[in-house]
């Protein structure tokens, strides 16, 4: 039986990162949405105008057994520009910054030292700038969000190789 784990992540724009996802072996679930900010019910036009604070973010529920937070943080990380400050490739604003909403102590932990291990390596030229903070009320986007590159049989829509 699966034992199921909630994971969210913002790292730009919430398709891309939905997409990187989605399709690993021992996800059971996603769902692109809002989190972040103090705004009631944002929309997509209300997070994207930059004043409610929220984050595109993609929560993610996986299957221990097969995969691991930490499996996740590979990707997450592997997955964007991490020293990017709100922003991703062409999409700037806050909505887009790079944040990890951890919903237990032991993600915060484990997504703390992942930072440390990066940082550390020199893998980048920059430190990161992913924020790490307590999970707050994710708000569902809008359904023509959900699998958006899937539905339309695209697996990218970066415009950048950088990563």
């Amino acid at each position: 039986m699966a034992r199921s784990s909630i994971a969210i992540f913002g790292g730009g724009c919430f398709w891309q990162v939905e997409e990187d996802f989605h399709h690993l072996d021992g996800i059971l679930k996603t769902e692109v949405g809002y989190m972040g900010g103090d705004f009631k019910n944002p929309t997509c036009e209300d997070v994207c105008s930059g004043n409610t604070g929220h984050a595109e973010v993609v929560k993610i529920t996986f299957d221990e057994k097969k995969l691991s937070f930490g499996t996740l943080l590979d990707k997450f990380f592997d997955s964007h520009d991490p020293t990017q400050k709100n922003m991703q490739g062409p999409d700037i604003g806050e909505q887009y910054r790079s944040v990890i909403f951890y919903t237990s102590e032991a993600q915060r932990k484990k997504a703390q030292e992942k930072i440390e291990d990066i940082n550390n390596s020199e893998k980048y030229n920059k430190k990161i700038v992913t924020q790490i903070v307590p999970s707050k009320e994710f708000y569902l986007a809008e359904d023509y969000h959900q699998q958006y590159l899937h539905k339309r049989g695209m697996t990218s829509c970066r415009f950048t190789s950088s990563i």
